[in-house]
C-alpha cells in the first residue's frame, strides 16, 4: 500500500467516465481513453462499474481507483454506498477504491467505517469523496487513506462555487493527517498545479480531459459569444 501511494503523489489522476447520454459509454471506448491519458502521463485512472474497471485494468499498467453509482430509492449517496458496490469494484480488478464519505444515511445502515474495513482487509486504500471539512473528518476518523473534495459543491451543507475550491483543500490539508485528492471542476492545467500549491496530494481530472461533448460546448459557446459580440 505505501508504494502505491508514493506513485500518486504529485501526480495526475484521470478520470475516465461517461455521461448516460454519451456515445463514449461502452467498456472498450473508455478503455482506449484510459490508454491515452496514460500515454500522456496519467498515474491512476479514476473509472465507474465493474465491467469499466475489467476493461481499462486489461488495457493500461496504472492502478484504477474503483468507484460504483449505483442509487437507492430514498438515499442520497450513490458514489459507492455499500459494501456490495465496493467488493464488486474490488473483484473487478480497482487497487483504490473511492466513496461517498459524507454521514448521510446509506441504505442498509452500512457505515463508511464497513466499506473501508472491508477495502482494508482486501489490501486496498480508500479515498474518501468528500464535500467539506466535516466531511473529511468524519472520514478521517473512519479509517479512510485519502480524502478527495470530489463532492464539493454537491450538497446542501458545502460551499457553492464555480469552479475548483481551493480554499477547502488548504483547509483539509490543516486540520487532518490523511492526504488531500483535489477533484471537481478543475479544468485547465494551471488549475491542476495550484491545487497542489495549496496542499492536493494529488489531482483528478474528469471532464476537461475525457468529456469531449462538454469540452466542445466551451469552445462553441465561447464562439457564439464572440459572434454575437461582433455582430452588434
Amino acid at each position: 500500500m505505501p508504494e502505491l501511494m508514493d506513485s500518486l503523489r504529485g501526480r495526475l489522476i484521470v478520470s475516465c467516465q461517461a455521461a448516460p447520454d454519451s456515445p463514449l459509454g461502452k467498456p472498450e471506448t473508455l478503455a482506449a481513453l484510459a490508454e491515452c491519458a496514460v500515454l500522456g502521463g496519467a498515474a491512476a485512472i479514476r473509472a465507474d462499474g465493474p465491467e469499466n474497471i475489467r476493461a481499462i485494468t486489461g488495457r493500461v499498467d496504472v492502478p484504477v481507483l474503483g468507484i460504483y453509482k449505483k442509487h437507492y430509492e430514498g438515499f442520497e449517496p450513490y458514489i459507492t454506498p455499500t459494501v456490495a458496490e465496493a467488493m464488486a469494484v474490488i473483484e473487478a480488478g480497482a487497487k483504490l477504491l473511492a466513496v461517498d464519505a459524507t454521514p448521510r444515511p446509506r441504505p442498509g445502515a452500512c457505515a463508511l467505517a464497513d466499506i473501508v474495513t472491508v477495502a482494508h482487509d482486501c489490501g486496498v486504500p480508500v479515498m474518501a469523496d468528500c464535500s467539506a471539512v466535516d466531511d473529511a473528518r468524519f472520514a478521517q476518523d473512519a479509517g479512510a487513506d485519502l480524502l478527495g473534495t470530489t463532492l464539493a459543491g454537491y450538497t446542501p451543507y458545502s460551499r457553492q462555487i464555480a469552479g475548483p475550491d481551493f480554499e477547502l483543500i488548504g483547509e483539509i490539508a490543516e486540520v487532518c493527517e490523511r492526504p488531500v485528492v483535489a477533484e471537481g471542476r478543475i479544468h485547465s492545467p494551471a488549475e491542476a498545479a495550484r491545487a497542489l500549491i495549496e496542499g492536493a496530494f494529488a489531482v483528478v481530472v474528469g471532464t476537461a480531459i475525457t468529456a469531449p461533448q462538454a469540452i466542445t460546448s466551451w469552445y462553441a459557446n465561447a464562439c457564439a459569444a464572440a459572434a454575437e459580440a461582433v455582430a452588434k
